[in-house]
């Protein structure tokens, strides 16, 4: 199931999530549009991820995520071929509304809970592994750019519809809901194995079990969901404009751009398992504080850059930042609140850190527009990210009241 769940990762990534930065120029070239209007397509899909997250998180914890999953691949191909059709603004909106429910309804969320319900002890690692999908998926970057360069950012959406359907769906019929529904046990091993191996110097730790209302009492879920979004402000910003900062601001061609983004996903890649490797033996949310300042550093090499070198140090921070945070994210609210009501407490954390996942393209893209560069709003968003270190220290372990 993880392996299925990486599978799934690595498509949305591969046709969409890593990719959308090379639609995005090749609209503003062949459209004419302008950074905040194409910025706007990604702002509404985040205010959909916080309009829809509590109602997700709802229905994960009831029915499942299989369904979701299944259904969530059919809408995410809809929208790609409605994006291989639009010729107006209010199209391409469309498409993006489409595009953001069905990557809610496959992909991150969903699978995460999916994943938290099977793993304890190894939570950590196994969020990792799905994560590497997000990752590898970035090395599609440079195919999809000489696919754009050769057949036309229109044929590319419609074959990527094609493919999401063909893979998507028989991966998804793999994500089961909870061990418990299938005669199997968390981790694999039943409650008894457990206690026989344990010694007398053991503490055999009972996982408290938040209520979504108790988590919301908690300053540990705030400091997490504002420190996540902001995170998010330098990953959105990124995804959606580091290709057209490296084409107009700096220089390169779209293709060499793509190896940048290759080279960021190489690192991200070396990130997530590195975090599969440290996920248990090191305290979770001050790795996030370190990841937190590495985001800021690589976005600053990125915005100031006057020679390859600095795009070289901006994929590496800013990638394995990416990696190696990201899967912790999940596990840190699982270590915290527990497994009954993840489905509730990640959708209501979805609802804020989608403020994140608003603010950064649109920061960048409207001070490009008011600027003629990205220089100011990537710095604006650095500063931020850098200040996101704190939230994470200071978002200790809670106690069930």
């Amino acid at each position: 199931m993880t392996g299925a769940a990486c599978g799934i990762q690595f498509l949305l990534a591969a046709l969409l999530i890593q990719s959308f930065g090379l639609y995005i120029a090749a609209l503003s070239d062949d459209l004419g549009w302008s950074k905040t209007a194409l910025s706007g397509a990604a702002a509404l899909q985040s205010v959909e991820a916080a309009i829809i997250g509590p109602l997700l998180g709802w229905v994960v914890d009831r029915f499942g995520t299989q369904s979701m999953v299944r259904v969530g691949i059919l809408i995410f191909a809809a929208g790609l071929l409605m994006l291989s059709q639009v010729d107006s603004l209010t199209g391409f909106y469309f498409s993006s509304i489409l595009l953001a429910i069905g990557t809610s309804l496959s992909g991150y969320f969903p699978l995460s809970v999916a994943i938290v319900q099977w793993f304890e002890r190894h939570r950590a690692r196994a969020l990792s592994i799905m994560s590497l999908g997000l990752a590898l998926g970035g090395l599609a970057v440079p195919i999809v750019a000489w696919a754009m360069q050769h057949h036309g950012w229109r044929m590319v959406a419609m074959g990527s519809a094609l493919i999401a359907v063909v893979v998507g769906l028989p991966l998804a019929r793999i994500i089961k809901r909870r061990p418990e529904d299938h005669g199997e046990y968390i981790d694999g091993i039943p409650p008894q194995s457990k206690s026989a191996s344990s010694t007398n110097t053991e503490v055999i730790t009972q996982q408290l079990e938040f209520s979504a209302r108790q988590a919301l009492r908690t300053r540990a879920f705030w400091l997490l969901a504002i420190g996540h979004g902001l995170a998010l402000l330098v990953v959105t910003a990124v995804n959606v404009h580091a290709i057209s900062h490296m084409k107009e601001g700096l220089g390169y061609t779209v293709a060499q751009a793509g190896l940048v983004i290759m080279l960021m996903t190489l690192a991200q890649v070396f990130g997530v398992l590195l975090g599969a490797g440290l996920g248990e033996r090191y305290e979770k949310r001050r790795v996030a504080a370190l990841c937190m300042l590495a985001h800021a550093l690589g976005l600053i090499f990125l915005t100031y850059a006057t020679h390859v070198a600095e795009l070289v140090a901006f994929a590496i921070f800013h990638g394995v930042a990416w990696g190696l945070r990201g899967p912790f994210m999940q596990a840190i609210r699982a270590d915290y609140f527990g497994r009954n009501a993840i489905g509730m407490i990640m959708g209501l954390s979805a609802a804020i850190i989608a403020i994140g996942q608003i603010a950064g393209p649109m920061v960048a893209g409207m001070l490009a527009d008011l600027t003629g560069n990205y220089r100011t709003g990537f710095t604006v968003l650095a500063v931020l990210a850098s200040l996101g270190s704190l939230f994470f220290m200071l978002a200790t372990k809670p106690a069930l009241k």
